[in-house]
């Protein structure tokens, strides 16, 4: 294998850093997929993913990242033609509009600005204006503003109508709050690889009843994602339908393990703390974060440039320097704002560590950075 630089901290928005705990699982020798051991560990999983997603919904494990469970979301509830709204207020909304619009769904998009959220009077004036509505969906949390939607107010809104709720909820569950019962989501998706802190590689959906319904009416457009498989072959022999990563699976039972260990209030709690240090920290370097104040993330914060400063040798010099990786803006943000995680296994050192590193690559690259770990000592102090 080429050799690869694997000490460099990850502060991006995931993959995130993974346990030793996590990582070691991976060399457990390889089970056979069809075995009641593997079914077992499968069951353990799926019963841990469904008390960190809170709900009673069938739930399912996929081998594929979390696009492929937005894509699966899509593919198995709008036909040609079938009328839905897609908010995008992000990079990660665009992609559930991208999806709809290969499947030749009728679109309609919500386009709140990015960075601020998305208000659930304006998504009922939609449904009520667009009669016959199929689907509305949304991401929870886009790590391309660093900006998050209010999904439990957005929830009630989408109840009073026929449609079905599908929430992207890859950069938040296991991070921040989300209850899919309480708040009424008909489809929910996530990645292993984010506030979970497993290796990429894995997603979890989770289906209700309403969904159920359409999906029975809807066409079959996928082999690999079709929905009813799954629950086939679960239903009948505890396995899932095609061969899933078994080393993955391994990780990602850990990993939950270790979710569930810590209590996801506490959690909450400590992914509220390390961004509020965050923000505080960036600020007092005199950084403008590109989130409005209502929407911002608990798991990443944006912040935008001072002027003159280069992104790509900002960055680098981060990289090179001092070990550290955040992540540079996406689409027309490119190179405008940087994007520093904070979710996952991340600890309060590693947020002092960041911020350190960031006041002396600003410094290096002419601008005048102090006091940013300072404030954010204050904030993990109180």
């Amino acid at each position: 294998m080429k050799q690869m630089d694997t000490e460099k901290l990850l502060m991006i928005p995931g993959p995130t850093m993974v346990p030793s705990r996590v990582l070691n699982t991976m060399a457990l020798p390889i089970i056979g997929h069809r075995t009641s051991d593997f079914g077992d560990l499968t069951g353990d999983t799926v019963d841990m993913m469904k008390k960190v997603f809170q709900t009673e919904n069938d739930t399912y494990i996929i081998t594929g990242s979390g696009t492929a469970v937005m894509d699966m979301a899509i593919s198995n509830t709008l036909d040609k033609g079938d009328k839905v709204i897609n908010i995008t207020n992000g990079n990660f909304g665009e992609r559930f509009y991208k999806i709809s619009s290969v499947y030749k769904a009728d679109t309609i998009k919500y386009e709140p600005e990015w960075g601020d959220l998305a208000d659930p009077t304006k998504l009922r004036e939609l449904l009520e204006e667009n009669e016959g509505i199929k689907a509305v969906t949304v991401v929870h949390n886009e790590t391309s503003t660093g900006a998050k939607n209010p999904i439990e107010d957005l929830g009630k809104v989408v109840k009073d109508f026929d449609a079905i709720y599908i929430v992207d909820t890859i950069s938040s569950l296991g991070g921040d709050y989300v209850n899919v019962d309480k708040f009424n989501i008909d489809i929910c998706v996530t990645g292993s690889q984010k506030c979970i802190a497993a290796p990429p590689g894995l997603a979890a959906i989770t289906v209700g009843e309403k969904a159920w319904d359409v999906v029975s009416k809807t066409e079959t457009k996928s082999f690999y994602l079709d929905l009813n498989a799954y629950k086939k072959s679960w239903d009948a022999k505890k396995e899932t339908p095609y061969t899933p990563s078994v080393s993955l699976t391994y990780a990602m039972n850990e990993a939950l393990e270790m979710v569930l260990e810590e209590g996801l209030e506490n959690r909450f709690k400590r992914h509220d703390l390390l961004a509020r240090a965050t923000r505080a920290g960036l600020e007092a370097m005199g950084l403008e974060l590109f989130a409005k104040e209502r929407a911002r993330s608990v798991t990443v914060t944006s912040a935008k440039y001072p002027e003159g400063i280069d992104d790509k040798k900002f960055r680098g010099l981060l990289a090179e320097k001092y070990n550290i990786r955040v992540a540079g803006g996406q689409s027309h943000l490119a190179g405008k704002i940087f994007r520093v995680g904070h979710m996952g296994s991340a600890k309060e050192y590693q947020v002092l560590g960041t911020l350190a590193a960031i006041e002396l690559a600003f410094k290096e690259l002419g601008y005048n950075a102090e006091g940013g770990v300072a404030a954010a000592k204050k904030v993990l102090s109180n």
